[in-house]
């Protein structure tokens, strides 16, 4: 039911972009669940906006902008699928989206993004494929802004998002939450994801057009709603604020990349510290072991006052090689072996280590252990190369600054005399 009498083309469109950007993911999430296509859920979603703008122009807003629009989409798709409806799949959905148009205007919307956020980040997909997808479905952000914030051009990040969506089509891949026997690893994949996106821009400039933090805040929060008691989302929500609560002190007045040791308390966000550590808390209270309670714990003991608790960080790391024994956590509990007091056993770690020659890390962790450890000569050439491919600006100065001291002391070194 709509509103008698014409609106302006001002108040449509500013209704029209509020609804699309508050609830395009919960509208698109109902129609790809029925229509089992994302491409499809999108495009018909798009026209229905576009009818939007001259339906509500000449009738009035609806009672129920997004009823109005979730209605137009199905019928949009419907018109599709009549005209393609070869397999039995599409027949499938056609008669769904046909009994669902028949329904009265919906004036709620159920919240299905869980479903949707499980399609984008199923592990058919690559890690890259998901985080994309996940971006550019659930929260709304458009193929341009992904592809900056991942250094690709336009047109590659396009083909990928397509071709993600073209996979989940042809394999069937369900828009639903996983059955108990699979979540687990279901779960983690989502996790991770969501994480990443959140990395991706912790990382970023500040010129960004779009905060992905909060993005990853908002996916993280979402489903910690969609799916509450759950010990692992809880600690993912977690180890997101606790990370995010140093993010103004990660970089110092000359531009350079700052350690947690190293950074600003004063510039920590109290409150989102305080709120991280309660839902750690409450997570590990669940007595639900798993490897984001560990990472979350890792992220509260490096804001330990006055300084952070490397003795606790690296046992943390030693339990967490048993969840993930992957090579970049082998590499993190060494550095964390090293600085809490053992750093020829920590250099011995990150020797037996292969795989990582292309993961710039590596070479600055080397670096350190091998400056800790008194070889300055081959400390010198692995800061080198660290600094060669360092992500970031910030992050090439903090490596050029503990090449300058490294280099500093060795000219201050006196001659040993001999014995």
């Amino acid at each position: 039911m709509t509103a008698p009498g014409p609106a302006s083309a001002i108040a449509v469109s500013k209704e029209l972009d509020r609804v699309m950007q508050a609830d395009r993911g919960r509208l698109l999430s109902v129609l790809a669940a029925g229509l089992r296509d994302l491409s499809l859920a999108e495009e018909a979603l798009q026209e229905a906006a576009v009818s939007a703008l001259s339906h509500w122009g000449r009738a009035g807003l609806p009672a129920s902008p997004q009823g109005w629009l979730l209605q137009v989409a199905r019928r949009k798709a419907i018109d599709v699928l009549r005209g393609t409806a070869r397999d039995n799949r599409r027949a499938e959905a056609l008669s769904v989206l046909a009994q669902e148009d028949a329904a009265p205007e919906p004036e709620t919307i159920p919240d299905e993004r869980l479903r949707l956020i499980f399609a984008c980040c199923h592990p058919a997909l690559e890690q890259k494929s998901r985080v994309a997808l996940t971006l550019r479905a659930v929260c709304g952000l458009t193929t341009p802004e992904i592809a900056r914030a991942f250094l690709d051009a336009e047109p590659t990040m396009g083909q990928r998002i397509s071709r993600a969506k073209a996979k989940i089509a042809a394999a069937g891949i369900p828009f639903a939450v996983p059955d108990a026997d699979h979540w687990p690893a279901r779960l983690e994949a989502v996790l991770t994801t969501i994480y990443v996106i959140f990395t991706t821009g912790y990382v970023a400039g500040a010129d960004e057009p779009r905060d992905l933090c909060l993005e990853a805040e908002y996916l993280m929060r979402l489903i910690d709603r969609l799916r509450p008691g759950d010990a692992e989302i809880e600690a993912a929500l977690a180890m997101m604020l606790l990370t995010a609560a140093r993010r103004a002190a990660r970089v110092g007045p000359d531009g350079a990349s700052l350690p947690p040791a190293e950074q600003d308390r004063r510039l920590w966000d109290a409150a989102r510290l305080a709120e991280g550590r309660v839902i750690l808390a409450r997570a590990v209270a669940r007595r639900q072991p798993g490897p984001f309670q560990i990472k979350a714990a890792i992220a509260d003991c490096q804001m330990a006052e006055p300084a952070p608790d490397w003795k606790q960080i690296a046992a943390l790391y030693g339990a967490l090689c048993r969840h993930e024994p992957t090579p970049v956590v082998r590499l993190n509990a060494a550095v964390a072996l090293a600085e809490a007091g053992d750093p020829s056993r920590g250099l011995s770690m990150i020797k037996a280590l292969s795989g990582l020659d292309a993961y710039q890390p590596f070479h600055a962790a080397r670096a350190a252990l091998l400056a800790m450890t008194g070889d300055s000569a081959a400390a010198l050439a692995a800061y080198r190369l660290a600094i060669a491919t360092a992500p970031t600006e910030a992050e090439a100065l903090f490596l050029k600054k503990r090449m300058k001291d490294l280099g500093i002391s060795r000219a201050g070194r006196r001659p040993r005399r001999a014995s």
